[in-house]
């Protein structure tokens, strides 16, 4: 889970990283851990999005994208 805090660090980083003082290569540590956990939780998230997605046909007929997925392997 992705905090306003861990969010606020990784903006904090990528604007002192475009200064003349650059990083520390601690702080780099920290910012590539950071945004790596950040893809995670971005991926997690539209993964359960795309999971509860419905696609309604005209006739009425209901199916979730995840089952039209199973159905083309």
């Amino acid at each position: 889970m992705i905090t306003q805090e861990m969010i606020d660090r990784i903006n904090f980083l990528a604007k002192k990283s475009r200064t003349e003082q650059g990083l520390t290569p601690e702080e780099k540590e920290e910012q590539a851990s950071l945004r790596k956990e950040y893809v995670e939780a971005m991926r997690a998230s539209l993964r359960g999005q795309l999971d509860s997605t419905v696609v309604v046909y005209p006739d009425g007929s209901r199916k979730k994208l995840s089952d039209m997925k199973k159905q083309k392997k």
